[in-house]
């Protein structure tokens, strides 16, 4: 192979080298400005713009991918025949996303969805109604059909999560009772990836959300949830989101002062693009609540 040589190729690495520092201002400037949090999750938080930046799979940026496909591998190890299951699967913090119940639809009767914003719940209800203009999850559904032997049935797939699916609710993890007055049974399993650090300004608020949401289980059910450890803040569009800095080891320790037994707990050091999220590494927890808890 011939390499490029003298002056050409010192311009062309001084290019690349002002490309990047051009890139990484662009990337300060974003971050800095307003933070938003709390409820201005209610009118602040663009669905699809947070869909485009952290969903696109294939289509995006690499580390966008790496962590999906880190939480979608986790999901189907959980999720599979001998792993977790039961009636009655709660999913706390849906966002705008459906990805994180695709494994799940085949181990529980009935899933139930709730989020902190209308919007998002919007954006979820235009999947399960098949509306022309709801975000395409297909890439994701036949990735998981993949992981399950064969990718040609993830139309089969949507159609069983769709069915499973029965209740869209709205929630907030820092109330005692985080879907208020709903009226719903006590749960096999809570679901909760990416959300707890977003909705909770301080680790008072953090070990309070992981005992609202043990409240929701029944004896001997699972907690399940996924965490960007080290996350200060976050991009959707061009508004900058809170984001409450968390060590895998203080994730652990909050299960364990809220009555569980932590199974598993899956460390990754991937980490999100500086662009859109600064954060250092992620876990995967399973823990289980105990009996008396």
């Amino acid at each position: 192979m011939k390499l490029p040589m003298g002056r050409a190729w010192e311009k062309r690495v001084d290019k690349m080298g002002n490309r990047s520092r051009r890139e990484a201002a662009r990337s300060a400037a974003r971050m800095e400005g307003k933070l938003y949090k709390g409820q201005d999750y209610k009118t602040e938080f663009q669905p699809r713009d947070y869909l485009k930046t952290f969903y696109a799979f294939d289509s995006g940026t690499v580390a966008e991918n790496e962590i999906l496909k880190f939480n979608l591998n986790n999901l189907f190890e959980t999720f599979s025949p001998g792993g977790i299951g039961g009636d009655i699967l709660i999913d706390v913090g849906t966002g705008p996303t459906i990805y994180q119940l695709i494994s799940a639809c085949e181990a529980f009767r009935e899933i139930i969805m709730s989020d902190y914003s209308e919007l998002n719940l919007r954006e979820v209800d235009k999947w399960l109604k098949k509306d022309p203009g709801a975000y395409d999850w297909s890439p994701a559904m036949q990735y998981v059909c993949g992981l399950e032997g064969d990718r040609s049935k993830w139309q089969e797939k949507e159609a069983r999560l769709r069915r499973t699916v029965t209740r869209l609710l709205t929630c907030d993890v820092n109330q005692p009772r985080p879907l208020g007055s709903a009226q719903v049974p006590a749960a096999d399993c809570v679901l909760s990836l990416l959300a707890l650090e977003c909705a909770c300004q301080d680790m008072d608020a953090y070990r309070a959300a992981i005992r609202n949401l043990v409240g929701l289980l029944k004896p001997g059910g699972h907690l399940v949830t996924s965490v960007a450890l080290r996350c200060h803040e976050y991009m959707v569009g061009s508004r900058k989101f809170f984001g409450l800095s968390l060590e895998k080891e203080t994730v652990e320790k909050a299960l364990q002062e809220a009555g569980c037994q932590v199974l598993k707990c899956q460390y990754s050091p991937i980490k999100y693009s500086e662009a859109y999220c600064v954060n250092e590494g992620h876990c995967f927890v399973v823990a289980r609540k105990v009996p008396g808890a």
